[in-house]
């Protein structure tokens, strides 16, 4: 008896099985249908309303032509800013208050921080700053978060701490030079960052003279052990020692290249980069506006699109509509 109920049991649970993949199957099906259908009507919608649809994107290209015309243009540029003293999040939260002073209009604070006066403060839309992100973790900068989107957790794409992104947006790019001087200013006019960078010189320079003593001593070690060694070649009978001596002075060779590639990569950063902030890629004119034609194209005839639609949907089922109404 228990047999029959469970082989029962198991034809059961097999038939509710089909039973799901079939119904599954007909749902795709119906929806499949509909959306073709609602396609197919959509295509004839639009060829037998071909007229008006094209109306109506003329009108949108003349109106964003009308607003390119009116408005005042916006031109787009960056700068690449090195921070030798990281991390960048500290010298990223700093700039941020320019953004804050566009964006609040505050033409008094933005005048006072990078020492302009009202005319060109007036001439600057936004500033914002932005994380580079280096793919693979390999030093080398890749892209610019501009979205603000990147994991803080990935390990593989991370945030590059010596260096940001500064992006500006100007009513006229022939004074890029002048915002430039001004946020360089406001940059290294901070006292922390003044202190930092004192700091980091300084050590650097008695970590040059350290390395400067130990090179002297290994190369006075080097001369001892050639001096040696000089000596036991011309003793018979020392050939094994000479060779294990040897060795030994080979190994001090390395160790003084070794101290001597960091002593010139510190003098190199010295030299190089002895300010606060080096910039690694300047402002540059920009070609065109960025609020082009094609700028307000992309927004205006969509919405041109979208309310001749409407008109028509309403016109063709104005009918029904009266009907619904009158009913309810």
């Amino acid at each position: 008896m228990s047999e029959t109920t469970n082989s029962k049991n198991v034809r059961d649970d097999e038939i509710d099985l089909l039973d799901i993949f079939k119904r599954m199957g007909n749902s795709l099906g119906k929806m499949f249908i509909f959306l073709g259908r609602w396609l197919l009507i959509s295509i004839v919608f639009i060829l037998r309303n071909w007229l008006p649809l094209l109306v109506s994107i003329v009108l949108g290209g003349g109106a964003s032509y009308l607003l390119r015309s009116t408005s005042a243009p916006i031109f787009i540029s960056e700068m690449v800013l090195r921070t030798n003293t990281p991390p960048a999040s500290d010298y990223i939260a700093h700039v941020t208050r320019l953004y804050y002073f566009c964006r609040d209009k505050n033409l008094s604070a933005l005048m006072e921080s990078l020492s302009i006066n009202e005319a060109q403060a007036r001439n600057i839309i936004d500033i914002s700053v932005y994380w580079i992100i280096d793919r693979g973790a390999d030093g080398i900068a890749d892209n610019v978060d501009y979205m603000n989107k990147h994991d803080v957790h990935d390990t593989i794409n991370v945030r590059m701490l010596d260096r940001m992104n500064i992006g500006v947006k100007v009513k006229n790019p022939q004074e890029l030079h002048l915002i430039k001087k001004g946020i360089i200013q406001f940059i290294i006019s901070d006292s922390l960052f003044q202190q930092r960078n004192r700091v980091r010189l300084k050590q650097n320079k008695e970590l040059i003279s350290r390395l400067e003593f130990d090179i002297s001593q290994l190369d006075s070690l080097q001369k001892i052990k050639y001096f040696e060694e000089t000596q036991r070649m011309n003793q018979p009978g020392n050939g094994q020692m000479v060779f294990l001596q040897e060795q030994k002075t080979q190994l001090i060779y390395e160790d003084i290249y070794d101290l001597l590639e960091r002593k010139q990569s510190l003098e190199a950063s010295g030299m190089l980069y002895k300010d606060i902030v080096t910039v690694l890629s300047d402002f540059s004119i920009p070609g065109r506006r960025k609020n082009g034609t094609l700028f307000y194209i992309k927004k205006v005839i969509p919405i041109f699109l979208g309310i001749t639609f409407l008109i028509l949907l309403f016109i063709h089922n104005r009918k029904r509509l009266k009907e619904i109404f009158i009913k309810y």
